[in-house]
């Protein structure tokens, strides 16, 4: 497809803008797909707010954005299992297929991932893409470029219930009320966990948690949070937990509310990257730690899991911001967060 396309590109700290690009034209085993949604994820705000994360630091101009949804227009020569009308989600990460984590299927571990919007490669707010056919997944009938847009926070979600090896009969809590912390949630109730409680301290976004399934909600400005689950499990503890908010705070309740032999599995990044952690009480009661970086072989069943009804992923959002109208679209939820749970970009 020849012409060109609307970029929406950061200028600065807390500076959007937009420029005009050549539409790409996907390689032979690419496909180009028209965007319609994509999703703002927390590291694209932290990136708007502060221009980097640990070593990477955006260089203006630069493209936000990785979690996309849209419908091919455009088949390379190679490519059988897609043709041009599918509507795909878009896994954001190409590995090279090759090092040793790729090899034993650990792809996500890859050290030379190309991932979109981690500095220096460009995201996707922008009208069209080019990428590998492997990594574009058909939706069925029922589910929509929205939702697709949104297999890329859910497939987080599903990789943390994996790492705790969720299963039902267990009681599970899910620390952080935002967008991971509500599709962990839901992930862990979609493979069968019994009972999911959540906490947070913006009461709006317990309140999806509730209506998006949780067993039940603790707004730990108000409640003490080890007393309140002590009481709701008859003082027997905790037998997975999830922490999304990545709180030295809330890491410790982790390890106060956990019975022995319970498994803690760590998805949020801390501030400082550093916590002081009860380790002689982890270590009396053996628990197991595992930690989330991005997922693995995800895709499939967390689109699944939304074709089923499982998970009602349309739930999460809050806002949906019109692509002409980018810079309000960032402002409004780095500066809202008490409101707003998950904003998306429509194209």
């Amino acid at each position: 497809m020849k012409g060109t396309m609307k970029v929406a590109v950061m200028n600065g700290i807390g500076q959007m803008g937009y420029t005009n690009r050549d539409i790409p034209q996907p390689k032979d085993n690419e496909v180009l797909v028209k965007l319609e949604y994509v999703g703002i994820c927390g590291s694209d705000m932290h990136y708007y707010e502060t221009g980097r994360i640990g070593d990477y630091v955006v260089e203006p101009p630069f493209v936000l954005g990785h979690e996309p949804g849209g419908t091919v227009v455009e088949v390379g020569k190679n490519v059988k299992h897609l043709k041009v009308g599918d509507r795909v989600a878009l896994e954001p990460g190409k590995t090279c297929g090759h090092c040793e984590y790729c090899r034993e299927g650990k792809y996500n571990l890859c050290p030379d991932v190309v991932f979109f919007a981690t500095p220096p490669v460009d995201g996707v707010f922008q009208e069209y893409v080019a990428h590998e056919a492997d990594l574009c997944f058909k939706l069925p009938e029922n589910v929509s470029t929205l939702e697709g847009a949104l297999i890329e926070p859910l497939a987080v979600g599903f990789h943390a219930a994996n790492q705790g090896n969720a299963h039902a009969g267990q009681t599970a809590l899910v620390f952080g009320a935002g967008c991971i912390g509500l599709v962990s949630m839901m992930a862990l109730k979609a493979e069968g966990v019994s009972k999911v409680y959540v906490v947070d301290i913006m009461q709006k976004r317990l309140d999806k948690a509730l209506e998006l399934g949780a067993t039940g909600v603790i707004n730990s400005k108000e409640e003490d949070v080890l007393e309140t689950m002590a009481k709701l499990t008859n003082g027997k503890g905790i037998d997975l937990v999830i922490e999304t908010a990545g709180m030295e705070i809330t890491t410790r309740q982790a390890i106060h509310v956990t019975k022995k032999g319970a498994t803690i599995v760590l998805v949020g990044y801390s501030k400082s990257g550093e916590m002081t952690l009860p380790l002689s009480l982890a270590l009396d009661k053996e628990l197991t730690f595992k930690t989330v970086f991005r997922y693995r072989h995800i895709y499939p069943m967390a689109i699944e899991a939304v074709a089923s009804g499982k998970v009602n992923l349309k739930g999460i959002v809050t806002n949906v911001f019109d692509f002409g109208d980018i810079q309000h679209a960032m402002d409004s939820s780095v500066q809202d967060k008490a409101n707003i749970v998950k904003s998306v970009v429509k194209f």
